[in-house]
């Protein structure tokens, strides 16, 4: 069982609108709502995958109860915190024409001292049972940066790994805690070791340095895949680095890519597949999911047809270069 942790549930509405622009009217051609939240989707894409998969989180409101319903339709096994606060709603608007997409997404709730430490009862009973829990997404208002690295220290000393997916204060605490796993994109990872990245070299470096503050291993996404850093199985010797880069396709809606390719990486790694096997499956079902609209909705058969066209590198560190 793998445990998903949403702080900050959403209300997902994704319009596909044909040639948007700003300040004209247009008419949705398309539309579609999901229950939202990087958590919730590592927990549908889990799903997919047939890894068994419980979502707990907060959520509030009229939208989290439609976030409750949306669960129950599609199946996910949840266990989710109700809060006084409305949950958040995302919208995304996707140009089918040019490929572009357009988010706005809401700040979320103001959530309460009580209601969190619901939470952390709820996490400390399912982890209980888990094989991984993997925190995931902003923290909505009311909850302290240091919140996941708190958690990730308490599930390490219960033996709990924990995988951790989220940006700026929350992800450089987090870090500093000792998870198993950190996926921060290119921006995200930029921001945490303080520089921009231009060449291969930049991100070999970030690896490293993220490793050193605190994590296991890293996986950086970007647009064209990701790059690793992982601990070999039997924790000996220089980590694993690896450059990974995803097939050319039409892109239809990039929207929940990184949770879907986070996802296909923790179902690899519970089969005990090799790393680099591992991130070719991650990679292939991440791109999948760029074809259809829908954060977390891919077809796996597609991923798996990816796979070949998949280019995995193993790299060597730049300090061994020179």
């Amino acid at each position: 069982m793998i445990v998903t942790v949403t702080m900050n549930t959403a209300l997902d509405r994704i319009l596909t609108v044909p040639n948007f622009q700003r300040g004209q009217r247009h008419r949705a051609s398309e539309k579609l709502t999901l229950a939202g939240g990087k958590g919730i989707i590592v927990a549908r894409a889990l799903k997919r995958l047939g890894v068994p998969v419980v979502a707990t989180g907060l959520v509030g409101g009229r939208n989290g109860r439609r976030v409750l319903e949306e669960l129950s339709e599609e199946a996910v096994l949840n266990d989710l915190v109700r809060i006084d606060d409305e949950s958040r709603t995302s919208t995304a608007v996707i140009d089918p024409t040019s490929g572009e997409y357009t988010e706005i997404i809401e700040w979320g709730p103001l959530v309460q001292p009580e209601e969190l430490e619901i939470l952390r009862e709820k996490v400390d009973y399912l982890s209980r049972g888990a094989e991984m829990v993997v925190l995931a997404g902003s923290l909505p208002r009311g909850v302290d940066d240091g919140f996941y690295a708190d958690m990730i220290r308490e599930l390490n000393r219960h033996g709990v790994p924990t995988v951790l997916d989220t940006e700026g204060d929350p992800l450089r605490l987090g870090v500093e805690a000792e998870p198993e796993l950190v996926t921060p994109n290119q921006l995200e990872a930029e921001a945490l070791v303080g520089q921009e990245f231009s060449d291969e070299e930049d991100f070999v470096l970030a690896l490293d340095t993220i490793s050193e503050m605190g994590a296991r291993n890293v996986l950086v996404k970007h647009e064209r895949g990701v790059f690793a850093h992982l601990r070999r199985e039997n924790g000996r010797g220089r980590p694993l680095r690896y450059r990974v880069e995803s097939p050319a396709v039409e892109v239809v809606s990039p929207v929940g890519a990184g949770s879907v390719l986070l996802a296909a990486f923790i179902a690899a790694r519970l089969e005990r597949v090799p790393p680099d096997e591992a991130l070719r499956r991650a990679v292939a079902a991440g791109t999948a999911s760029t074809l259809v609209v829908g954060s977390g909705q891919f077809e796996p058969r597609e991923a798996g047809r990816l796979i070949a066209d998949v280019n995995v590198a193993e790299l060597a560190s730049v300090a061994a270069e020179h």
